[in-house]
């Protein structure tokens, strides 16, 4: 079996790969059409991408069996087009997750400390402590979160950790949830914007999120407020933000842009490098040594299962958020979750959108349903071993 991994991926993952016996090409400099005559010539079944777009093209009357995106979101790919074409998708979920939240905490006290510009005026030969001492500082203070997945579950202990109230709103965010986590719960985006001093976003691309964060949101935040977003550039009302900088005014922390270059390196000229109220950083979220390996060696997992027994693990399932009809909760040990979404596929059903809540002894998995489910489908779920309760949202 061959794999084509387009993309830079670390040492571990490209050994491991080839430690399975499959034939493997590394070619991080193709994109675009050179990678679609790349899969026609060299003719791989699998391909591992990070942020290489994955066109219908690529996935149409060719080889390729499955796409592994060596990350979480997959907005880069056609997921439709794939499964229009019997190519399986699947991800690495929550193998950055820590990495993320960490550059998103790096991106608050950052704002807070003004620690930029306090290294900038350093760097020149001026020393400024009377400007730089009126931080207002995070004890005490309100973060919150839009989404609830494994990015915005590891800012939770971090900013309790600093002493900070962390409230949040998700879609699927039940009492019981909140309750476990020891966090507040908001009924909508523009609550947590009226309620918090930080807000950070992590929350998929998808026709859902885009756009959801605009103008009523900005109007909604207080003055000298942050807004982090460290997800995808998209869920953001680009221009609203801009005025809301200028008009309240707040700050900003971004790591994502509308506009930003597809290669590592080249120009940037967006709208908000140059705002004296925006922290930029380079799309570098996941970028550590520890969340890469992870994500590798999630990679060949995935892989090396597809190979010995066909099965897709981490698949990433094409329900559109617009048809799901249902937000089915199960709790359960951690370790069940296959299991689940098997019996739901042998009952007909077409999973969504998940999110998912560790929660002492195990998790709590919300996933979007295509179909209600009834009450003899509910019970079958409960006896799955290892979860101990399935209830409709």
């Amino acid at each position: 079996m061959k794999v084509l991994v387009a993309d830079k991926f670390e040492k571990v993952g490209l050994e491991g790969l080839k430690a399975l016996g499959v034939e493997v090409l590394s070619d991080p400099s193709l994109k675009e059409q050179a990678l679609e005559d790349k899969i026609r010539e060299y003719q791989p079944e699998i391909l591992v991408v990070r942020s290489t777009k994955v066109t219908a093209p690529m996935v149409t009357g060719t080889s390729l069996k499955l796409v592994i995106r060596a990350g979480a979101g997959v907005n880069t790919i056609d997921v439709e087009a794939a499964a229009q074409n019997g190519v399986a998708v699947a991800n690495c979920p929550g193998k950055n997750a820590i990495a993320v939240a960490e550059l998103a905490f790096g991106l608050m006290l950052a704002i807070d400390r003004h620690i930029p510009e306090c290294v900038g005026e350093l760097r020149r030969g001026r020393w400024n402590k009377a400007a730089y001492s009126k931080a207002k500082g995070v004890y005490g203070r309100t973060l919150g979160l839009i989404g609830l997945g494994n990015i915005a579950q590891e800012m939770v202990p971090r900013a309790q950790a600093f002493g900070m109230h962390v409230i949040a709103y998700s879609r699927w965010l039940s009492p019981d949830v909140a309750g476990a986590l020891g966090i507040g719960r908001c009924e909508s985006v523009d609550e947590v914007a009226e309620r918090s001093d930080f807000v950070s976003v992590h929350v998929s691309l998808n026709p859902g999120t885009r756009g959801m964060i605009g103008k009523s949101f900005f109007e909604a935040m207080k003055p000298g407020a942050v807004f982090i977003n460290t997800s995808r550039a998209e869920v953001v009302d680009t221009q609203a933000l801009l005025e809301a900088l200028d008009a309240k005014p707040i700050y900003a922390g971004l790591d994502v842009f509308e506009d930003e270059p597809s290669s590592p390196e080249g120009e940037y000229d967006g709208p908000m490098k140059d705002h004296p109220h925006v922290y930029c950083t380079h799309h570098i979220g996941a970028s550590t040594e520890q969340a890469q390996e992870a994500v590798a060696i999630e990679t060949v997992r995935i892989v090396e299962a597809f190979v010995k027994t066909g099965a897709v693990l981490n698949e990433v399932h094409t329900a559109k958020a617009g048809q799901t009809v249902a937000v089915l909760a199960v709790r359960h040990d951690g370790k069940a979750l296959g299991a689940v979404q098997q019996a739901l596929a042998e009952l007909g059903y077409t999973p969504g959108e998940s999110e998912h809540v560790k929660i002492p002894y195990g998790l709590i998995s919300k996933i979007g349903l295509d179909r209600v489910p009834d009450a003899a489908h509910l019970r079958l779920l409960r006896r799955v071993e290892g979860v101990f309760d399935a209830n409709l949202c």
